[in-house]
């Protein structure tokens, strides 16, 4: 609220306020009519009732989206090509294991290509070790639950079961589960493989992930219930030919 003398000076300045003789008379009154006059300028300069707007709380990775923990499109399984990674991490245990596919993750993703991350300082599982057959590495089990388990509205467990569940549905193709020596291929046609040993996933709920060439991961594009559906603003393998290590 401005100081009174100011109000009373302003008033003659004013459009539509009138003479200035009145304001002056009006201030020589004002240590007699002071109490009434500060208890009306502050009535009549209150602010009217304003409808409150409710604030979003940002969330890091967002991609300015409101803030949410089930606020999400579907979820995006990446299954990591097991001996490109174990090819620089030789000493990471799932590395003494020589499997083909591995799961990297389940994560909320959305169809404008935005994605929401770390949540919630909620907990993770009580028990980790109840989930080494998917995570055997305790740090990237940590790592998957702070930053995209907790924006998948479920709980730790219900979260790491439900990843379970969908990486035990894919059936890795024989052809690449078998090699025993490097080979290359398009990478329409290391889709096809999984296509014809998954018939239940269509080519486009499927992208492939390169890097230098080398077939780094297969993407599957799951709906809530984990049925597949057609991806959306998933980048694929732009490489004519992809080299794929044996496991």
């Amino acid at each position: 609220m401005r100081n009174l003398d100011e109000d009373l000076g302003l008033c003659a300045a004013r459009p539509g306020a009138g003479s200035a003789a009145p304001c002056y008379a009006f201030r020589a009154m004002k240590k007699i009519v002071y109490p009434a006059l500060l208890l009306c300028l502050t009535a009549c300069n209150a602010p009217g009732p304003t409808a409150r707007t409710p604030t979003a709380i940002a969330r890091p990775g967002y991609a300015a989206r409101a803030a949410g923990p089930q606020n999400f499109d579907y979820f995006l399984l990446n299954l990591s090509w097991s001996p490109e990674f174990c090819h620089s991490h030789a000493s990471a245990p799932e590395c003494g294991h020589h499997a083909a596919f591995v799961l990297h993750g389940l994560w909320p993703q959305n169809t404008d290509g935005s994605y929401p991350q770390n949540c919630s300082d909620a907990p993770g599982p009580a028990d980790p070790a109840q989930y080494s057959d998917i995570y055997p590495d305790p740090s990237l089990l940590e790592h998957e639950w702070k930053t995209h388990g907790t924006c998948s509205g479920l709980s730790a467990d219900d979260f790491f079961t439900t990843a379970r569940a969908a990486f035990r549905s894919f059936t890795v193709p024989p052809r690449l589960a078998q090699l025993n020596a490097q080979i290359s291929m398009p990478p329409a046609q290391i889709l096809s493989l999984v296509t014809q040993s998954n018939p239940s996933i269509p080519a486009n709920s499927l992208a492939l992930s390169c890097g230098n060439n080398y077939l780094t991961a297969v993407e599957v594009c799951l709906d809530k219930q984990l049925h597949a559906i057609a991806c959306s603003s998933v980048r694929s393998c732009r490489a004519n030919t992809v080299r794929i290590p044996p496991p």
